[in-house]
């Protein structure tokens, strides 16, 4: 497990890329708007279908996505600086892509 600082360290920063592509995407979209609360982000969608949320779990070093029903908890990847979910191989942002493109059945929702 890594340490503290540098969990804080990487997710602020993967977590900081995910914002700025949610900002874009959901602005070219119009289909949805992210919202940050004190680290917790909320993915809103404009037909009013549950929210994703994305948050740091700082004590067990995981940031954990809650998305359909379902909780996806990322692990830090040291060989590739990147937060991937352990049962696909997903990295964060590539996966938040794959719910969102699901969950509004549109291949076009891309996080640049």
């Amino acid at each position: 497990m890594i340490d503290e600082s540098t969990f804080r360290r990487e997710s602020d920063r993967a977590l900081e890329s995910l914002k700025q592509s949610l900002i874009t995407a959901g602005d070219e979209s119009g289909v949805f708007e992210f919202e940050d609360n004190n680290g917790v982000m909320n993915i809103i969608f404009e037909d009013g279908s549950p929210k994703f949320v994305v948050t740091p779990n700082t004590p067990i070093r995981q940031v954990w996505i809650s998305a359909q029903a379902t909780s996806y908890k990322l692990e830090f990847e040291e060989a590739t600086t990147n937060f991937v979910l352990p049962k696909t191989g997903e990295a964060l942002k590539p996966l938040t892509q794959r719910l969102l493109r699901e969950h509004l059945k549109d291949a076009t929702i891309t996080l640049p």
